[in-house]
């Protein structure tokens, strides 16, 4: 792993902040910042406009957008999403490897009652809220 390489993954339910945390962690466009919901929105009207049946495609948008950029080496690259499930993670855990980055996955939590924009019913987010998982110690220190 380069320590001047950074893959930071930024997790969280919908409406706890995690675009704009990400905005500035990324110095606000210093560095790229990738996110599914960029699949959903039009590039010329900037409407967002969600479709779950092409969320396989918005996936794998997302993880080819990330692995771009590992590509050309850019020091600091960010993905946003929810990542609620850890499997949801595993791409970009290996993309990091592929390309010899140290990855770091920070939780954004919604302290600051903040709203989800995608219309996300609360019975979603708490079944969402119900899966969501964080690993405190490396694995080889897991139970």
């Amino acid at each position: 792993m380069n320590p001047e390489k950074s893959l930071f993954l930024i997790r969280g339910l919908p409406g706890a902040g995690k675009t704009t945390v990400t905005k500035s962690l990324a110095e606000n466009g210093r560095y790229p910042i990738f996110s599914i919901d960029d699949y959903f929105v039009d590039p010329k009207t900037k409407e967002y406009n969600f479709d779950y049946r092409q969320n396989h495609l918005a996936y794998k948008n997302c993880e080819e957008n990330t692995r771009k950029a590992l590509e050309k080496g850019i020091s600091k690259v960010f993905v946003d999403n929810t990542f609620t499930l850890s499997w949801e993670m595993e791409p970009y855990f290996q993309l990091a490897s592929n390309f010899q980055y140290v990855i770091f996955v920070l939780t954004v939590e919604n302290y600051h009652g903040g709203k989800n924009i995608h219309s996300i019913e609360i019975d979603q987010l708490k079944k969402m809220a119900s899966k969501y998982r964080v690993q405190l110690l490396p694995k080889e220190l897991q139970d």
